[in-house]
């Protein structure tokens, strides 16, 4: 008899023991879940460019046309391009952009190109005039202007200063970038291939 209940309390510790275990294993797999969400969600959040697959956040702008543009309003599958002045690439990237476009004869209300002058000051904020950062500010947008226009003849046009909406809508980080949305403004794909990209955007 002593033996039979030395065996029952020992059975039970071990089933104890067990329970024990696994509520510590399971605890551990959700805090390594969780580890990975956070890791998932930090790397798409610093991900430079838009996520394939993904629809763009809402926006509104007004291009260099007086155009309202939004998401809502795109015209069926789009071109975007992104562009800086301040880009070395983005300069040579925006003759090459042009001249593909109307050798592919794509309608300009089908690509959209937002110039971001991330040098442009807002409204009332600029400083005295002939100080180095003033003369900095103008110089940008300069830049930015000219090539806004030689963007205009092959696309509808946004300048964008400090504050960017269709950029920070299409979690655009780095310039230049392309990517292709569809009517409802989900990423259909995203590449710095242009001529392919103007390909995909007349099938």
């Amino acid at each position: 008899m002593p033996f039979l209940t030395a065996a029952v309390l020992l059975v039970g510790m071990l089933c104890l023991l067990d329970l024990l275990l696994t509520f510590g294993v399971i605890r551990r797999l959700r805090e390594h879940t969780a580890h990975l969400e956070k890791l998932l969600g930090d790397s798409r959040s610093n991900d430079p460019f838009p996520v394939l697959g993904e629809r763009v956040g809402e926006f509104a702008a007004t291009t260099t046309d007086g155009e309202p543009v939004s998401r809502d309003l795109l015209a069926g599958e789009t071109v975007v391009a992104f562009f800086s002045p301040g880009c070395g690439p983005c300069r040579e990237k925006v003759p090459v952009f042009v001249e593909l476009a109307r050798e592919r004869s794509l309608d300009r209300q089908r690509i959209l190109a937002v110039v971001v002058d991330e040098t442009k000051e807002p409204a009332g904020t600029a400083g005295t005039a002939g100080t180095a950062g003033t003369a900095g500010t103008q110089s940008g947008g300069v830049e930015a202007k000219e090539m806004a226009e030689a963007l205009a003849p092959v696309a509808r046009v946004v300048l964008e200063g400090e504050e960017h909406p269709v950029a920070t809508a299409f979690t655009v980080h780095a310039f230049p970038a392309f990517c292709l949305v569809d009517a409802d403004g989900v990423v259909r794909a995203v590449t710095s291939d242009l001529d392919r990209l103007l390909v995909a955007a007349q099938s």
